[in-house]
């Protein structure tokens, strides 16, 4: 008996076609070249995912810093007054502090001068 895969390999194409939806020209029309495309881009996905993590947090470091610099500290002294001082916020906390609480932040600043100072 002869086994066809014509329903099955179709079936395979059509999900991959539909993956690729999106992508230009013969990365979305043609199997072979949406199928290379795709790997690609599921890895640079994954990759970017991790990447994503590190961005923010630089991100979040540098808004940090520029605002602790326009309260007179540096940023590694502020983190490590925090640290001594007991107060455990993130960086992503501190950072929207810092653009949209900026009193509130300059509190913390001082915080964690007088931590060190002591």
């Amino acid at each position: 008996m002869r086994v066809k895969n014509g329903m099955t390999r179709h079936r395979r194409h059509k999900k991959l076609l539909k993956q690729a939806r999106g992508f230009y020209s013969g990365r979305r029309k043609h199997f072979r070249k949406a199928k290379e495309q795709l790997e690609r881009s599921l890895v640079y996905s994954y990759r970017d995912r991790r990447q994503r993590k590190r961005d923010f947090r630089r991100l979040w470091i540098i808004r940090i810093n520029a605002a602790t610099r326009l309260n007179g500290m540096s940023y590694s002294r502020f983190m490590y007054g925090l640290k001594v001082a007991n107060i455990e916020l993130d960086r992503k906390i501190l950072a929207d502090m810092a653009m949209n609480a900026p009193a509130s932040f300059a509190k913390l600043v001082e915080s964690a001068k007088e931590a060190i100072s002591k």
